[in-house]
């Protein structure tokens, strides 16, 4: 019985250690992923942002093609260098006499299309604000490179952590325990709810 008593008195202590120290880690993390799923699903609430749109052409000062192909290399250098794209390339394509290239970081996007044969282009480049725009975009990872990928994973996995280890400190108090059981039953029954409401 006592050795009983000693392991939940160490399993509650772990608990709580685990939950204070996970939260504290992952205060920012946490903060940061529930305001930018607000305005995420919220996107017309701009909150002092407004999203650019730019349109630019010219003729490149280069033959687009090298050895019968498509340069691409060459034409994204002149367009990052002269018009000032950035970001990743995120794909690139030609059909018959077109090609265009993709950029794209959080928050910014810019399509170039360009002739293979008279090297005429169009440059269009949206800027999507310079706060809430990148921000929404780093909360979906999108064109963010694999060190964001990398903290997205790890603030779900702290997340997981902190809600089992809350769970847990719940089940060692007796006087919370009942009542902690049936808010957190209560809360699953909403979200499975409001899951068959949204896919019926």
């Amino acid at each position: 019985m006592a050795d009983m008593t000693d392991a939940k008195r160490a399993t509650n202590k772990w608990s709580r250690l685990i939950h204070v120290y996970t939260s504290m880690a992952a205060l920012l993390l946490v903060l940061f992923f529930g305001i930018t799923g607000i305005t995420l699903n919220h996107p017309t609430w701009s909150i002092g942002d407004s999203s650019n749109t730019a349109t630019e052409t010219g003729v490149l000062p280069m033959s687009p093609k090298a050895n019968g192909a498509v340069d691409y290399l060459t034409v994204s250098e002149f367009a990052r260098n002269e018009l000032g794209v950035r970001g990743q390339v995120e794909g690139f394509d030609s059909t018959g006499t077109s090609a265009s290239i993709r950029y794209r970081q959080p928050g910014y996007a810019a399509d170039l299309t360009f002739s293979t044969t008279s090297g005429q282009y169009e440059l269009v480049t949206e800027q999507q604000g310079m706060f809430w725009g990148v921000m929404n975009d780093l909360h979906k990872g999108r064109s963010a490179g694999s060190s964001w990928k990398w903290l997205i994973d790890i603030a779900g996995l702290l997340l997981v952590v902190i809600s089992i280890s809350g769970l847990v400190m719940q089940l060692f108090l007796r006087k919370r325990r009942t009542a902690a059981l049936i808010v957190s039953g209560v809360g699953v029954v909403v979200v499975l709810i409001l899951i068959w409401i949204t896919l019926s």
